[in-house]
């Protein structure tokens, strides 16, 4: 019989930091690396917000020995006096008390950047211990805790000329299982861009773990040196960084304001492709908004005025938005007093009044630079002019490739052997390297639900090609064509006629650059597929090992010396070293690759949307200058190259 006492009783009330570490997932997103640079972010974006108050220019970071992190500014000081609600002092109601601070309408902050709003106290609860320094009123105040409970009371150590906050805290094993171990290069790259997005604040980065690094970024330029960065190697079309910045009060109620800041940089080059990264309060929002409409709506709408103006396009044509963005690089800043997000990440800005801001401060600043700088807006429209015959040659190319090959018939894709079953969820799509292997796939799969794409050689690297060549590539429209969601602005997932789609390469150097290029291809025109969890990669075996009658197969020099070891009583076993799946037969590919029961896939997501982006921009572009310095800082942690 069922128990239906479900009462009182039965119901876990959580009390104070202990909801935090019961479900830390809700908190900081994640257990794993992202959770953890988490708690570093929740720590620094404290002291960049006193920063964007005016209140700090200085702000140390350090990972010491065992991952211990070190966060100093010279701001305030976290209060000390007593609160009258805790009737305990400030700064122990702030680390212990969750969604207390200075950001949740008591006037502390003009704006702030914390990305959930946890703070501090999220970050205490999942330390193994957290000590905070603070430099207040010529006294040095100290207070230590362990996982959320404080083990001292605030206790004065000392008189200062000094002020400003110190945390130290060290990210607890029970929670963070996975790993505990920082990398610096992840952490180094967000720094340097919380630099770029606050002029004048020095931050630096100091590594005292087996490699002692230490970098200082400073930034006098603020967005435009960014802009700079983001354009190193390229072509400019137009020699200067264009900027404008204005603030404006919006009136929330009677004497109430909102105080909303907008600072665009951007600057146009040779290139084919646009990068556009919109943030507010320092937090990039990788689904744009409010800001981001406001930019793309005012570039348009006053490119086409200049345009007509110069009769260089008729009064009745009109260039799109996708045309006037072609070449640009873009930083939208927004620093607003009360943002609204959509979605939990933040990652879209929802506030209306900010497109309207945005759109009047940037074409009021726009137009004047036009007026000031003739010849630069004359070679920006002719670039868009161009770009708009390219999106017309590549529409009918487009139109060409769809009345030849229409989706509902059996011979599209031409070299697609597609599966039986038509239900997506159990459709898997295996793009496959040469047309060998997909021989060997097409024969050794589960035909009613495993289909195979053989790609010829390289993939198009779309990074460096613009939309009229990527559609006139017959690699790139047999998978757009087999996919079904068509790309870009008319991507729609739910078209989507596989859930799974595979990419099977060889496991050599050359496998790995057409991984990369089909990653490319896939973030830049199918990134939802991504964000869906539907791309993986095919883990075929490296060597085969024969004794006897006996196979074995090893997918790693690791698991190879251990199955060497297994048999080593026996005959001698010979080895044969894969270099692709073109030496498998369709029985062997099929055992070690294919079959769901016993294959391996990798999954690909994206952690961080911003960093994807500018890596895979830094790896595939034309500047040689960023793949070299990447692989000058990552060759270390290669263990075996395959030449």
């Amino acid at each position: 019989m069922e128990n239906n006492n479900y009462n009182a009783n039965q119901i876990q009330v959580l009390e104070g930091l202990e909801a935090v570490r019961k479900r830390p997932g809700m908190y900081i997103g994640s257990t794993g690396e992202s959770g953890l640079n988490h708690l570093v972010w929740e720590i620094v974006d404290n002291s960049v917000d006193e920063a964007l108050m005016g209140a700090c220019d200085v702000i140390e970071i350090k990972i010491l020995e065992n991952n211990v992190i070190s966060v100093k500014d010279n701001g305030r000081g976290i209060p000390v006096d007593i609160h009258p609600h805790t009737k305990k002092p400030t700064v122990e109601t702030i680390l212990t008390v969750l969604h207390a601070g200075g950001k949740f309408g008591g006037g502390g902050y003009k704006v702030s950047g914390g990305l959930h709003g946890v703070g501090s106290s999220v970050v205490n609860a999942l330390s193994e211990f957290l000590k905070v320094i603070i430099h207040i009123n010529g006294k040095i105040y100290e207070q230590t805790y362990e996982r959320g409970v404080p083990k001292t009371p605030l206790n004065i150590i000392g008189e200062t000329t000094e002020r400003g906050t110190t945390i130290i805290f060290k990210a607890d094993e029970e929670i963070f299982t996975e790993t505990t171990n920082y990398d610096y290069i992840t952490l180094r790259d967000r720094i340097k861009q919380l630099a770029f997005l606050n002029k004048n604040l020095k931050i630096t980065i100091e590594d005292f773990r087996d490699e002692y690094r230490k970098e200082t970024f400073l930034y006098k330029g603020g967005i435009v040196e960014y802009v700079k960065f983001l354009n190193k190697g390229k072509e400019p079309l137009i020699n200067d960084i264009i900027y404008i910045y204005d603030e404006k009060k919006v009136k929330v109620k009677e004497n109430v304001f909102d105080d909303i800041s907008i600072e665009i940089a951007l600057q146009y080059t040779k290139e084919y492709n646009d990068k556009i990264y919109p943030f507010t309060n320092n937090i990039f929002n990788e689904n744009g908004g409010t800001h981001e409409i406001g930019f793309k709506s005012a570039l348009t709408k006053t490119i086409n005025k200049f345009a007509k103006d110069k009769n260089m396009i008729k009064k009745e044509e009109s260039l799109l938005t996708e045309d006037v963005r072609e070449g640009v690089t873009a930083i939208i800043s927004c620093k607003h007093s009360n943002p609204q997000f959509e979605g939990q990440t933040k990652g879209k800005l929802g506030n209306p009044e900010v497109r309207k801001i945005t759109d009047s401060i940037f074409s009021e600043g726009l137009e004047k630079f036009f007026i000031e700088h003739p010849t630069d807006a004359k070679n920006i429209i002719e670039k868009a002019i161009s770009s708009a015959h390219a999106r017309e040659a590549a529409r009918k190319a487009r139109d060409l490739t769809r009345r030849k090959s229409p989706l509902d018939t059996l011979g599209f894709a031409s070299k697609l052997a597609d599966c039986r079953t038509k239900d997506p969820s159990k459709s898997e799509l295996y793009i496959v390297e040469g047309d060998s292997a997909g021989g060997s796939a097409k024969s050794g799969r589960e035909s009613e639900f495993q289909a195979i794409l053989p790609l010829r050689g390289k993939v198009l690297n779309v990074e460096k090609a613009n939309l009229n060549k990527i559609l006139g590539n017959r690699e790139i429209i047999s998978l757009i064509q087999a996919i079904g969601t068509s790309i870009g602005d008319n991507f729609n997932i739910n078209s989507a006629r596989y859930h799974k789609i595979i990419i099977m390469t060889d496991a050599d150097v050359d496998g790995a650059h057409i991984r990369t290029l089909l990653l490319t291809f896939f973030f830049k025109f199918m990134k939802p597929l991504i964000e869906h969890g539907y791309i993986y990669f095919a883990q075929p075996p490296l060597f085969k090992i024969t004794q006897g009658k006996k196979m074995f197969y090893a997918y790693s020099d690791s698991e190879l010396d251990k199955i060497l070891q297994e048999i080593s009583d026996g005959t001698k076993p010979s080895l044969q070293r894969y270099k692709g799946l073109g030496e498998m037969n369709a029985e062997q590919l099929w055992d070690t690759t294919m079959d769901p029961e016993v294959r391996t896939l990798i999954k690909v997501h994206i952690e961080d949307a911003y960093e994807a982006q500018q890596t895979f921009e830094r790896l595939m572009g034309d500047d040689v200058e960023p793949r070299r310095e990447f692989i000058q800082q990552n060759a270390r942690y290669v263990q075996n190259l395959d030449i």
